[in-house]
């Protein structure tokens, strides 16, 4: 077996946990990529992988991924990611979820955890009764709660901008998105890109969920082997990671890609490809920054729903930094915000 120094998505992780709760069934990664910024932030997934090694590759990109989004939106969070490895039947306990309380507690506040595919605001509250290192959760006023909804905020005026540049127009109306999934994130950028106008193309791998938005959003539904050869103005991935590479690039038909899901690109060499084909991208980790923004606000308390909200409208600006220097540089945009990010976190 490879050790973990070894895996190529292995990038200098300060830190790596594996965890093991043999009376609950709990067994769960925890990796932490950097704290140079702060407390490594960043949520926990509930997934069931084919093989192990997929979930520690899941984990090292995630959390690697969060150290840049955290950087990039200025918040004072390290990067770290948690992966859980469900069962085959998605079996979710309490017990589990409070055996895996007490190992982020064992971190000391290391590691601030939060929801993340499969996990919800239910699940942080069982996880909160052991540990404090915990965000996402409800609220009466103020921030905090689901982090989708910020997410799919910041997604959707990060589309605006890149319309804005690519297209030159203000409004998404008249104009068609194509939208890989429909979950939380999906479904809020969906409503909102229906209610300015936009014609939607939907799918998802679970089609009843998929439908239910498309009728919604008075949206087109195809099977989701289709959604990446749509003719669209913009491809909008917001599922799961590495589903842009050299074939399915070679089939976009959208001159955008824009969406919230996190490691889009499958190989570092993916992104100039987009550029090569003239395909402007918005590196993901930006864009998608609307939910860890709004739970780094409740976890730390330094602010309020309008500070969030002032955070996230940040997000095409410096969307529109790293578009202009890729203009000027020849970078791809997504080799541009690396760049930036690892020097943020004291690795440039």
């Amino acid at each position: 077996m490879i050790s973990p120094w070894g895996y190529p998505d292995f990038d200098a992780h300060e830190a790596l946990h594996f965890v093991t709760d043999e009376a609950s069934g709990l067994r769960a990664i925890i990796a932490m990529h950097s704290t140079h910024l702060g407390p490594a932030g960043g949520g926990s997934r509930f997934w069931h992988y084919a093989d192990d090694s997929d979930a520690l590759t899941d984990a090292l990109r995630l959390s690697r991924g969060m150290s840049y989004k955290n950087a990039m939106a200025g918040l004072p969070l390290g990067g770290g990611k948690a992966v859980i490895l469900a069962d085959s039947d998605r079996t979710k306990s309490p017990e589990l979820l409070a055996a895996f309380g007490r190992a982020v507690d064992g971190l000391g506040g290391k590691y601030v955890t939060a929801e993340d595919v499969g996990m919800s605001v239910s699940d942080m509250i069982e996880i909160a009764r052991q540990t404090k290192f915990v965000a996402g959760l409800p609220v009466a006023t103020g921030v905090g709660g689901d982090p989708g909804p910020h997410t799919s905020l910041g997604v959707f005026l990060g589309i605006k901008a890149a319309v804005k540049r690519v297209l030159g127009k203000d409004s998404l109306d008249g104009l068609h998105l194509a939208l890989q999934g429909a979950g939380s994130v999906a479904g809020g950028v969906a409503r909102h890109a229906a209610a300015e106008g936009a014609k939607l193309t939907i799918a998802d791998v679970d089609s009843a969920r998929a439908q239910a938005l498309g009728s919604l959003c008075n949206a087109t539904i195809v099977d989701p082997a289709d959604i990446m050869s749509v003719e669209a103005d913009v491809f909008s991935p917001n599922a799961l990671g590495a589903i842009l590479d050299q074939q399915s690039i070679a089939a976009l038909n959208a001159p955008i890609v824009a969406g919230g899901a996190n490691n889009q690109l499958k190989t570092p060499e993916d992104g100039q490809r987009l550029m090569d084909r003239g395909i402007l991208y918005a590196p993901d980790y930006v864009i998608n920054a609307g939910g860890i923004i709004n739970v780094s606000t409740e976890y730390l308390r330094d602010g309020d729903v309008d500070l969030v909200r002032q955070r996230i409208e940040a997000i095409p600006e410096r969307l529109e930094a790293i578009w202009s220097d890729s203009a000027s540089s020849g970078r791809d945009p997504a080799a541009v915000a690396d760049a930036m990010a690892q020097k943020l976190i004291g690795r440039g």
